[in-house]
């Protein structure tokens, strides 16, 4: 039987996507790999995520990657259509790892295999049992019908809900100090940026990964959270020691 592995919000942690790559029983061959979106931002080595990402795209192209509400911020940055909610949400720091990489010929910060990247980015995924999405869907609305900004950016009216949308819907966005579980949906952010856990989950099993040996075993590991909405610091503050 098929399996699914679901990769929650990475946010450029490049040695907790190694490290939980490495942990995943996953046989490329016939399971299903899937990101949930927000590769960049917050992190040290967003650039890296994206490579790593692309490279795993040439060599596997049936993974599935979303698109996050970071990824949809830097677009339009770059477009100029906002430049100022990217500005306020981590954007700072990629852009500066853009702009300082090696080789970089200064005439556009980004390159090409990396916009084409993001471009290529899907706003959900649904196989017969799942929606897949990066932040949620507005209930009552069909899944066709739901606007990008609540696929990307929805969070509250989402995670309070009990609403049947026909299939179980996977998701990250809203950092959480544990994977939540609800017959209706499973949140799969649990902080890596903030010095949690960088979290996948294997269906239709429910196990859950990460890049510790056990998903339980965090035991002497310094978290420093870098958190910039205070509702986020709300979710993690149980498991987050902020200093």
């Amino acid at each position: 039987m098929q399996k699914i592995f679901v990769v929650g919000d990475i946010h450029g942690c490049f040695d907790k996507l190694c490290a939980l790559m490495d942990k995943i029983p996953i046989n490329f061959t016939q399971d299903q790999l899937i990101f949930i979106g927000d590769y960049i931002d917050r992190g040290s080595s967003s650039l890296e995520v994206v490579e790593y990402l692309i490279d795993l795209k040439k060599r596997w192209p049936a993974t599935i990657f979303l698109k996050g509400n970071h990824e949809d911020m830097l677009e339009k940055y770059l477009d100029g259509s906002d430049r100022f909610t990217y500005l306020l949400n981590g954007g700072q720091r990629t852009l500066d790892a853009y702009l300082n990489r090696p080789n970089n010929p200064g005439e556009y910060p980004v390159p090409p295999a990396h916009l084409e990247f993001f471009k290529s980015l899907h706003r959900y995924y649904q196989t017969d049992d799942y929606i897949f999405v990066h932040a949620g869907l507005r209930k009552k609305v069909p899944l066709g019908s739901q606007k990008t900004v609540d696929l990307l950016w929805i969070r509250d009216e989402f995670i309070s809900t009990d609403f049947n949308f026909g299939k179980r819907v996977i998701f990250g966005h809203t950092p959480f100090t544990e994977p939540m579980v609800q017959a209706n949906k499973i949140g799969i952010d649990t902080g890596a940026v903030y010095g949690n856990r960088l979290t996948c989950v294997q269906l239709p099993e429910i196990e859950f990964y990460s890049e510790f040996e056990n998903f339980d075993d965090d035991e002497g590991y310094e978290h420093n959270p870098q958190c910039d909405d205070p509702a986020d610091l709300d979710r993690l503050r149980d498991a987050v020691s902020v200093k």
